[in-house]
């Protein structure tokens, strides 16, 4: 297995954790469980949703690409019918996710500089399920995957987003598989459906990745 790439110890007194794994597994539930103990939370779709309704250039292309009533009266982007169009033509996805996730990735970085300027110490986790495709990962100073049955996935994302079953596969099946984050991951949750269990399980496997990032450290940084 090839050696993980991962941030080198900076010494700063923040810990960037990359959170991985496919929709429906349960990084959001860790993502809350985490910030409740204190952790910082940067979520890539919520920075994709504000790229899409507030960056000029961004609603530009996409008002020309799908028309003028793509935006909602309140000037949030349906998308619902973005979904729909991107899921079915590939060239049409390439074109969202090139206009879309290199401002994505900035953000995300600009955020973590920001916290790390401002002197903010602490843990930074990273909630992004396309980390690996970003490479992102090597940002990060260890990154958990959070894996679960896909008929658990479906159930959840069918009762989140009221998709139909047909709808969940078709964004599963262009998404990386349990065991292709597992294998990238410095370690894993596996959900069995308890949110309970899960958030303490992330509690555990954080305060293990601190560990084994500070043993990782040169001597004499802290």
């Amino acid at each position: 297995m090839s050696t993980r790439v991962r941030r080198p110890d900076a010494g700063d007194g923040v810990f960037i954790l990359g959170l991985i794994g496919r929709s429906g597994s349960g990084k959001s539930t860790v993502a809350r469980a985490l910030e409740a103990d204190g952790a910082r939370v940067i979520e890539a779709d919520e920075l994709g949703h504000q790229i899409t309704d507030g960056d000029p250039e961004v609603r530009a292309a996409l008002t020309a690409e799908y028309g003028d009533r793509i935006y909602r009266a309140d000037g949030t982007l349906d998308r619902a019918r973005v979904a729909a169009r991107v899921f079915s033509d590939l060239a049409a996805r390439e074109r969202l996710n090139q206009l879309v996730h290199p401002r994505i990735v900035t953000r995300i970085r600009d955020t973590i500089l920001g916290l790390i300027r401002d002197g903010w110490q602490g843990v930074v986790v990273v909630d992004a399920a396309l980390m690996l495709d970003w490479h992102l990962e090597r940002a990060c100073d260890a990154v958990l995957a959070v894996v679960a049955p896909e008929a658990d996935q479906i159930a959840r994302l069918r009762a989140a987003r009221g998709w139909s079953k047909a709808e969940v596969q078709a964004r599963l099946a262009v998404q990386r598989t349990n065991e292709a984050f597992a294998r990238a991951a410095d370690a894993t949750l596996e959900n069995h459906g308890s949110e309970p269990a899960l958030a303490e399980a992330a509690r555990a496997a954080l305060r293990g990745l601190i560990e084994a990032r500070r043993s990782r450290a040169p001597s004499g940084s802290t």
